[in-house]
């Protein structure tokens, strides 16, 4: 059974993880985003030891932590993601701003899953993350899985707290109330010509960092 203390550091890895994601909505980064997929694998550890739960049933946990898994080995590759307001370019999408990984990077961290894990890694990938020839795009798999965390923390009655919660809560119950769904698509289509052509352009273009 898991002990009271448990469950407290339960509560505040979900503040950290809520505050976390507070800040990669309002200023995305690639710190930002980092963070927040640390913050998720702390969580999911933490959720364990204090609920008996995890968040292994979610494929975009599965795919999100293959990720977080490689980059945090291979930390010098972290450049090579990509941020991208969309009102920069000629995309219609229902998120704010991309975040782009070169497809063979994705692969890479695939295939650098312990065996035991990899078939449920390649599944969640292929399902979750939006693929676009030589660019994948994980922004829509990342916001999903911070509502099925919070979704989940709920059923477990972990008490959360703070304000970027409780900013996320109001949302969350905004969306209930107008029949809004929780849960973003994040199909991209263009007027411009082909998807995968210009995301790949915007992957092969430098910016400042």
């Amino acid at each position: 059974m898991a002990n009271e203390n448990n469950v407290v550091t339960v509560g505040l890895a979900a503040e950290r993880f809520f505050r976390l994601y507070h800040a990669h909505c309002t200023a995305p980064s690639q710190d930002t985003l980092f963070s927040l997929l640390e913050a998720g694998h702390s969580l999911n550890d933490r959720m364990k030891r204090g609920t008996n739960l995890n968040f292994f049933d979610f494929p975009e946990f599965t795919a999100l932590k293959c990720l977080r898994n490689y980059f945090h080995h291979q930390q010098e590759l972290r450049h090579v993601v990509r941020l991208i307001p969309i009102a920069n370019y000629p995309i219609v999408t229902d998120l704010a701003v991309l975040c782009l990984v070169p497809a063979k990077m994705v692969e890479a961290a695939i295939d650098e899953t312990p065996a035991r894990h990899l078939e449920a890694a390649q599944k969640a990938a292929r399902k979750v993350f939006h693929w676009y020839g030589s660019v994948v795009n994980i922004n829509p798999s990342l916001f999903n899985f911070v509502v099925l965390a919070y979704e989940h923390l709920r059923s477990a009655e972990v008490t959360l707290s703070g304000s970027a919660f409780e900013e996320f809560e109001v949302s969350y119950r905004y969306e209930v109330e107008n029949g809004f769904s929780h849960f973003v698509d994040g199909t991209l289509s263009t007027l411009a010509g082909s998807v995968s052509q210009l995301l790949d352009d915007i992957m092969s273009t430098k910016f400042s960092r």
